[in-house]
């Protein structure tokens, strides 16, 4: 039987979702950390061809996400973000940027991610932190 590592597990999980809309793909996922890709590309970007700030906080909202997937039960709990915040420190024009989430508090109801995100060349484009709720599955 095949055996697909959690970064793939993660990329059949958003199929037709937002997440495959904007490019974004799972390339590492271990237990506190996450790192995910995205294309600066017509989908990403703002009127003035740049990174726009609001594909960058998708993108970090998805990696903190998925990480605190991996993190519970997903048969009696799911994840849900409810607070994200980034503070864009740079910007990108072209090929791909990369966001790592590595997680800073682990609660039982809640998870606090650290994310950076960074172009090709390593030059950080945006830091931030997301919150996610556990929350109880309805029956």
């Amino acid at each position: 039987m095949e055996e697909i590592s959690k970064a793939e597990q993660l990329n059949r999980l958003c199929k037709n979702t937002l997440v495959e809309n904007l490019g974004i793909v799972f390339i590492s996922a271990i237990e506190g950390e996450v790192i995910a890709r995205m294309p600066v590309d017509a989908r990403t970007i703002q009127p003035f061809q740049l990174l726009h700030g609001g594909a960058s906080l998708a993108l970090a909202e998805t990696v903190a996400s998925a990480g605190s997937a991996m993190l519970v039960d997903l048969s009696r709990s799911g994840v849900v973000g409810v607070e994200v915040n980034g503070n864009h420190v740079g910007s990108a024009r072209s090929g791909f940027v990369t966001a790592t989430a590595r997680i800073v508090h682990q609660g039982e109801r809640t998870h606090v991610w650290s994310v950076e995100i960074v172009d090709d060349d390593g030059r950080k484009i945006m830091v931030g932190r997301v919150t996610a709720m556990v929350v109880e599955k309805k029956r």
